[in-house]
């Protein structure tokens, strides 16, 4: 792996937290302007259509509980705040309502493929690291939520190829989904099984490979 100073791993967290949280801000982003792009305005007439960090903070999504999960399981997970959006300002609810979730994890890669470039093309080993831990905290951001779990992005996705019936029924789960993927996070860690460690970590892993970029 590329070396540098102790001061400069300390800077390049630093830098690396940053980008990461306006990553998340762009994923957010990426939802609204896909609704608002395919009929629904409820996230515009929220104010939501901006990269303005304070329109996407949630206090407990974005601030405390990723604290929690840091210093009690040495783990960060959090959320902003949902876009907000009315499928039913789609003229296909079923495909509309896949096609602005997927715009979520799309911006992540896209993310991703734009600091890969950045880590070939400039030398100096202090932004390289930077660079490298963008693209892959960008991509763990994007396999994430593609996990076909209510309320992740990739549940919405799956849901574009049911039948109505089932759709409806799905979509109903995801008020629940929320806490059950909450208590599957801290089971998976304190049982030691990182259950979501291996759904995700493959397609990271083959995503670095096609990048260019060196394997964790």
């Amino acid at each position: 792996m590329i070396r540098i100073s102790n001061f400069q791993s300390l800077l390049s967290n630093v830098v690396v937290i940053v980008l990461v949280f306006y990553s998340i801000i762009i994923h957010e982003v990426s939802h609204a302007f896909a609704a608002y792009a395919l009929g629904d305005d409820s996230a515009r007439r929220a104010g939501r259509l901006s990269f303005n960090p304070r329109k996407h903070i949630d206090v407990f999504g974005t601030i405390i509980l990723p604290l929690l999960f840091y210093f009690s399981l040495g783990v960060i997970w959090g959320y902003a705040k949902p876009v907000p959006f009315n499928p039913y300002n789609f003229k296909d609810i079923k495909r509309d309502t896949g096609l602005t979730a997927l715009a979520g994890p799309i911006s992540n890669i896209l993310i991703a493929i734009v600091f890969s470039l950045i880590f070939h093309l400039i030398s100096l080993p202090f932004i390289k690291v930077i660079a490298f831990y963008v693209v892959f905290m960008n991509l763990v951001l994007a396999f994430f939520n593609l996990i076909p779990f209510p309320p992740l992005d990739g549940s919405k996705v799956v849901g574009m190829f049911l039948t109505d019936e089932a759709f409806f029924k799905w979509a109903a789960f995801e008020r629940k989904g929320m806490l059950y993927l909450f208590i599957i996070l801290i089971a998976s860690n304190l049982l030691g099984l990182n259950i979501i460690g291996k759904l995700i970590f493959p397609p990271v892993m083959f995503m670095l490979k096609i990048l260019g970029l060196p394997m964790m």
